[in-house]
């Protein structure tokens, strides 16, 4: 039977029928499945008419849903049909350009599947997709597209980190920011050096490289933390006290503080210039990128004119190419460790100028355009990172004493987080949340995990031999994966089951 219920509305389409429901009357287990996999939308949508009696819901998706999915999935393919256009052979059926565009739809179909099924994290799904893709020789990608590759990822991460910088709320960082430093640092600091230890001994890796992998593990996922945040938040825990703000302000100065370490430690890794120079040029290039950010954020809220009435776009492509050119510029004249802080700064300073002019931060339309670009480079990223990982060539002791070496230094910084959280008026039990909180691993991973790994195979050296170089690259990358597989599912599930019970409720 068919109903159509009107609500406030809303056409709700329902479908009932005796075969979805069991003896005693309740509905089977396959409709629940099906109900999960396909959540009811409650916002205003057509639809065919047809539609309900051919494609019946939640056996099927509702026709916003199906839409969504095959718009996303044929921009793929006209791309591909672009490139092919223009560049021939090299992306025809047989070239790797195709099967690059077959791997990251893929990852996209079963990220969605993934996350419908099990409610975690779609990039987990995709990230495998990535692994099996590889060790099933289903994709392979030679030095000509090994670039492309590479660019496609710093693109991911440029809008990474714009996504952070656009998200802090200045008004939080003001009232809180003692709070904001203590959370977003200590435990950054006390797992980049436990990470940096554990792996100088257990998987022998020099003291540079042991603190490059540190600089990168030891961050949080937004992509993980942020969803989360937003559900308990939308539910009323731990409003009071603001427990999800502070949260989402800490986990980008998180980010954003592992990113410019990172850059920073690579570039001197694998820079010719003296050692004074490079430990000088560190602290400069992090004063450099705050100073040229912050002025490129202040110029995006003058230029456009606000009133202009393509004042959307123009923003959004003033922070998406500024982020790109500060980005690809500074890792061309070796201060690297500017570009991140600059796309960070000019998100911030742009957010908190646009919120005086009536758009309030994270949720103002070029936000909205960034996160519409995520759902592209998301599978993007997590599937070419995936890809690189071949199974067979993984050395077991990596592995293992890589586990070792992840697991107990996030159980260091949960005890970390819990103690040094201390003056933030927050109770054991919110103390304790935090510290779950900071536990999922995910897009920074992903995003810098194959980066020494692409220099030593560009031809650059850190002053060991290139065995060894790659052997250590190749370490950092496979720890790197393992810790979005171990940590991004159990974060997500500690924040879900944790928050409820160790937050207070708000009533409404």
């Amino acid at each position: 039977m068919e109903s159509n219920t009107q609500t406030t509305g809303v056409r709700v389409y329902t479908f009932i029928d005796e075969n979805n429901h069991d003896k005693k009357g309740q509905r089977t287990w396959w409709y629940q499945f099906c109900l999960r996999c396909h959540q009811a939308d409650t916002t205003p949508s057509w639809q065919p008419t047809w539609w309900a009696k051919m494609f019946p819901f939640p056996i099927f998706p509702t026709f916003r849903q199906s839409a969504q999915q095959l718009c996303i999935i044929i921009f793929f393919f006209l791309v591909w049909g672009i490139l092919y256009a223009e560049m021939g052979e090299s992306v025809s059926l047989n070239g790797e350009l195709l099967s690059m565009t077959i791997l990251v739809i893929a990852a996209y179909l079963i990220g969605w599947i993934w996350l419908k099924i099990t409610t975690l994290p779609a990039l987990i799904g995709m990230l495998l997709t990535g692994i099996m893709f590889q060790n099933l020789h289903l994709v392979h990608m030679t030095d000509d597209y090994r670039k492309l590759n590479q660019d496609l990822r710093k693109i991911a991460l440029v809008i990474i980190l714009t996504r952070a910088g656009l998200g802090l709320d200045a008004g939080v960082l003001k009232k809180h920011y003692i709070a904001v430093l203590q959370i977003g640092l200590i435990p950054w600091l006390v797992e980049c050096v436990a990470i940096s230890v554990t792996t100088h001994f257990l998987l022998s890796l020099p003291w540079i490289w042991a603190f490059l992998l540190g600089s990168m593990i030891a961050s949080v996922s937004p992509a993980v933390v942020v969803p989360c945040l937003f559900r308990l938040r939308d539910a009323g825990f731990g409003v009071s006290k603001g427990i999800p703000t502070l949260l989402l302000a800490a986990a980008a100065i998180d980010d954003s503080v592992s990113v410019a370490v990172f850059a920073i430690i690579l570039n001197a890794m694998f820079s010719t210039g003296s050692m004074t120079f490079n430990i000088i040029k560190g602290p400069l290039s992090i004063i450099a990128g705050v100073v040229l950010g912050s002025l490129w954020g202040a110029f995006a809220s003058i230029i456009p004119e606000r009133g202009d009435v393509y004042v959307v776009p123009l923003r959004f492509l003033a922070l998406f190419l500024g982020g790109l050119f500060s980005l690809f510029i500074s890792s061309l004249i070796g201060w690297s460790g500017a570009g991140p802080l600059a796309i960070v700064s000019s998100g911030f300073i742009a957010a908190y100028y646009w919120e005086k002019q009536g758009w309030p931060v994270n949720k103002n339309p070029v936000s909205n355009l960034f996160r519409i670009l995520w759902i592209f480079f998301e599978p993007i990223l997590f599937a070419f990172t995936g890809a690189q990982i071949t199974v067979s060539a993984l050395d077991p002791q990596v592995i293992a004493m890589g586990a070792v070496c992840l697991v107990s230094c996030l159980l260091l910084r949960v005890i970390a987080t819990f103690l040094i959280s201390f003056g933030c008026g927050l109770n054991n039990k919110e103390k304790l949340f935090i510290g779950l909180t900071w536990l999922a691993k995910a897009t920074v991973q992903a995003a810098l995990g194959p980066a020494a790994l692409d220099l030593v195979h560009n031809g650059q050296t850190a002053g060991n031999s290139f065995v060894d170089e790659e052997s250590y690259a190749k370490a950092i990358l496979a720890v790197s994966v393992l810790s979005v597989v171990i940590s991004a599912p159990i974060g997500a599930i500690l924040i879900a089951l944790a928050g409820p019970r160790l937050l207070s409720r708000d009533c409404k």
